[in-house]
């Protein structure tokens, strides 16, 4: 009766030779490819770059006042506004500005990464069955897998750096986007369809100009659940040399400064709530205009 007791297994020896064997052959596929999937990567390091140069030199009240634009233009409220604009000032007055700028600039790389190849995913998954049936799997492992079992990869393909963490904070916050998108093309009104199809529509013709715009506040959805999942991995991505907020954070958990910690943590839940705020505020006005 030991066997309904001690589950069966492969012994220890068997056990380190299965896990040698990966760990080799992926060691083998980063010396073989490793300086081509950089090189490949380069033009979105350069993109981030030249962004996050960009926001740097950019004088502070432009940076806010470009802000207050966008999130009057999401919202058409004062109270949005006057919020985003002390909050950023605040954060300027307590000198994490360079990093808070270093911080926008990676979540708006990874949402426009999100936006590019999760749409097309999204898209692809409502309009075949097989492909959502393949595709769902995936997405259930990238939202439940720890994020420091898929840093040992990317981090081994890609060295520490910026393009490592993009990509890592990439595959945790991407699948919101793609089935929010999923779920919005498949909720438009099959009678919508219809109709549609009965004034001549082509396919494309249908996705473009029916399907699309009547799920895009699911698609905006979508994108508000990627911000705040990029925020959530600034910290975990600064422990692989991502710039910003997180790594403040970081040298307060190692070195007990309470305040620093406090302040950089405060500063992310700032930026959280305010790019909430706007795209949550845009995605409500779309709802409003496409229910007209």
């Amino acid at each position: 009766m030991d066997w309904l007791v001690d589950f069966p297994s492969l012994g220890r020896g068997d056990l380190r030779d299965l896990r040698k064997g990966i760990d080799e052959s992926f060691k083998n596929f980063t010396r073989e490819y490793g300086d081509a999937i950089e090189s490949f990567f380069d033009p979105l390091l350069q993109f981030l770059i030249w962004l996050e140069k960009l926001l740097l030199a950019t004088p502070w009240p432009i940076v806010i006042g470009l802000l207050c634009v966008a999130a009057w233009f999401a919202s058409r409220s004062w109270k949005l506004v006057a919020g985003a604009a002390i909050s950023m000032f605040l954060i300027g007055y307590l000198g994490m500005w360079e990093d808070t700028m270093s911080t926008v600039s990676i979540i708006v790389v990874c949402t426009l990464l999100c936006i590019l190849v999760g749409m097309p995913l999204g898209i692809l998954m409502s309009r075949s069955d097989r492909a959502q049936a393949i595709i769902t799997p995936v997405l259930d492992v990238m939202q439940t897998i720890p994020s420091f079992v898929y840093l040992i990869p990317v981090v081994m393909l890609l060295g520490i750096g910026k393009v490592a963490g993009l990509i890592a904070v990439v595959v945790y916050a991407i699948p919101p986007m793609i089935r929010l998108t999923n779920l919005g093309i498949r909720m438009v009104d099959k009678e919508v369809l219809e109709a549609a199809d009965s004034f001549g529509a082509s396919t494309w013709q249908r996705l473009i100009k029916v399907q699309i715009p009547l799920a895009l506040p699911n698609i905006f959805a979508g994108v508000n659940q990627t911000i705040m999942m990029s925020l959530a991995m600034v910290v975990i991505a600064a422990m692989i040399g991502v710039t910003g907020l997180g790594q403040p954070v970081l040298k307060a958990i190692s070195n007990g400064y309470l305040a620093m910690g406090l302040f950089n943590g405060l500063a992310i839940v700032a930026l959280a709530i305010i790019f909430d705020r706007i795209s949550q505020s845009y995605g409500k006005r779309l709802q409003n205009y496409s229910s007209q």
